[in-house]
């Protein structure tokens, strides 16, 4: 669409201030290629505005619904998987497993060394029973205890509602 089109097409639709207005009239006036473009888009536009716009019918939604309500529901594709294939795939998988599993217990040495050179048994529970250690253990108590209520209370309301 060039610019004269479209100052043509602002003048029919009355888009243009005066001055535009004026300035248009007066090429339709001057020039006869202009002034046939016009008519030919004032023709245009009158042949549209003559038309009418198809509604639809009333009960066109209702017909619509109707037919697919006729319509044979999908049904859904039932495969059969090939249990070969499942078992092919664990194989797969399982006998590495085994082969490592089997490897490492024939490479091992069963043999324990005697636990009696690790044990020390000079463990003072002065050390580490300390008042602060004692309050930090009940306050974790209590708080564990208070979201315990808070639980059985919030279960026995939602249960009365």
């Amino acid at each position: 669409m060039n610019l004269i089109e479209q100052q043509l097409w602002d003048y029919i639709d009355g888009n243009l201030t005066e001055a535009e207005q004026k300035d248009i009239e007066l090429k339709i006036a001057a020039n006869s290629d202009i002034k046939q473009q016009y008519e030919d888009l004032l023709s245009f536009n009158n042949t549209f505005n003559e038309l009418e716009i198809d509604a639809p019918s009333m009960s066109f939604t209702r017909n619509i619904m109707e037919r697919i309500e006729l319509e044979p529901a999908p049904v859904a594709l039932r495969t059969k998987v090939d249990t070969r294939i499942i078992f092919g795939i664990t194989l797969f998988f399982v006998l590495p497993l085994l082969a490592i599993f089997g490897y490492v217990l024939s490479t091992t040495k069963f043999t324990m060394p005697e636990v009696s050179q690790y044990l020390t048994t000079n463990f003072n529970f002065q050390d580490y029973l300390t008042p602060a250690t004692v309050y930090v253990f009940i306050g974790v108590d209590v708080i564990l205890a208070l979201i315990f209520m808070d639980y059985l209370l919030r279960k026995k309301l939602n249960a009365k509602l």
